[in-house]
């Protein structure tokens, strides 16, 4: 959710922009509408949102709050490009949120910073996305609740495929040369983001490699990768690539306004994308790279979570309990009308009728057969590394292998830290 965002925050960059909690910035970064709740005359409870694009979204968010009965819940909506700084600062004071969304990081667990939810998801885990609950779990114990998922695949106009003679690649090497195809004078082939960044995760998974194993060792510094990254600054240099978009991957103008052919984007843009262009829409994963390569498609999503750390943990989690696994028509509600999401639990997915045909229901087998989920050790600091690989390698025209053995000694400090 952040397709009509007006900001030039990418709320669901790959890199998911955590910041430290040492490193976070001053509690007056937060800019946000207060908001409070007229429900409940129990306990008062505040929670951190960032302001979400679609239209409704603040709406609904307050909504939900205004009906719980138990405490008064009020809703700070942090508008800007400072979530992430206004939330840390704001878990180092008093005035911390009792609830906040935010992405399954370690570092979060191990600082005791957020509670322990097993004893809220255990009744009904088997109705959850397995992934979900793999990508919230540490030594046992889950941690946050898994609200939206939202997976990131490429969009294409049909009817520019079509004039230019042009199959849905399948490969890197078919992308780059179906990007020089349908290049013209006015439209670019393909958009990838403004930096590429949205796409560094799937570079990894398409080949055939991963971030980090199941033994917490590197797994992305491959011959695949490599491959990946060479070819990615032959795109970079084609020509046929949209560069310096007036939006980020995450709006749908790009592809909507016929600035490029095919964009690399979000579900949660898919209506408005409908909305523009209709029948002429298509999606396709991420495509493969090298002989040992797959297809990919990444999986964002934001979770709830409780502050461990807070003055009222326990009615938190009665107030998380009630919204995010009790109240079952809000959950859908949320996953489906602002934007398309894939609700993470699986009866709710399966009555969602608003994504069981067409585009919406391609989409939901995407993600099923190419999907991809974070994993809650592989942190802020080791994506950020990863990220300076594709500036140096890719736009910067830098040896790949050398600027992977840079991102390794980082990332080995980091997996030091948190692993010993």
């Amino acid at each position: 959710m952040s397709a009509l965002s007006n900001t030039n925050w990418n709320r669901r960059n790959v890199l998911q922009a955590a910041m430290g909690l040492a490193a976070a910035g001053g509690l007056a970064a937060c800019g946000g509408n207060t908001g409070r709740s007229s429900g409940g005359s129990g306990e008062a409870l505040t929670q951190y949102f960032h302001a979400y694009g679609e239209a409704g979204t603040e709406q609904a968010i307050k909504k939900y709050a205004a009906a719980y009965k138990k405490a008064n819940v009020s809703t700070n909506w942090i508008t800007g490009n400072n979530f992430e700084s206004a939330l840390f600062a704001a878990l180092l004071t008093k005035k911390a949120p009792d609830v906040f969304e935010f992405h399954p990081q370690l570092q979060l667990v191990k600082s005791g910073q957020v509670a322990d939810l097993t004893d809220l998801i255990n009744p009904v885990k088997d109705d959850f996305n397995p992934n979900d609950i793999k990508s919230h779990t540490v030594d046992g114990k889950i941690y946050g609740i898994r609200m939206i998922d939202d997976p990131q695949f490429f969009y294409y106009r049909k009817s520019m495929f079509e004039k230019a003679k042009v199959e849905v690649p399948t490969t890197l090497e078919e992308l780059i040369e179906a990007a020089a195809k349908l290049t013209t004078s006015k439209v670019k082939g393909v958009f990838l983001g403004n930096d590429f960044t949205a796409i560094q995760n799937v570079i990894i998974w398409s080949a055939g490699a991963d971030t980090i194993n199941a033994n917490n060792e590197i797994a992305y510094h491959t011959d695949g990768v490599v491959e990946g990254l060479k070819q990615l600054r032959q795109l970079f240099t084609s020509g046929n690539v949209l560069l310096d978009a007036p939006t980020d991957f995450w709006d749908p103008s790009s592809l909507n306004q016929g600035l490029c052919a095919m964009q690399w984007g979000g579900m949660w843009s898919m209506p408005a994308m409908q909305q523009a262009l209709g029948d002429d829409l298509g999606i396709f994963p991420f495509p493969k790279i090298g002989s040992a390569g797959k297809q990919s498609v990444y999986n964002g999503g934001w979770s709830i979570f409780v502050n461990a750390k807070g003055k009222n943990v326990e009615a938190a989690k009665e107030y998380v309990k009630w919204l995010w696994i009790d109240q079952k028509q809000y959950q859908e509600d949320w996953a489906t009308s602002y934007g398309f999401h894939i609700p993470p639990r699986t009866s709710i997915a399966n009555s969602a009728t608003k994504l069981k045909s067409g585009l919406p229901a391609e989409g939901v087998k995407l993600f099923t057969d190419y999907g991809h989920f974070d994993n809650i050790a592989y942190d802020q600091t080791m994506q950020t590394a990863f990220a300076e690989v594709i500036a140096s390698s890719v736009r910067k025209n830098g040896n790949p292998e050398a600027a992977l053995d840079t991102c390794d000694k980082k990332v080995n400090v980091e997996l030091k830290k948190l692993f010993g």
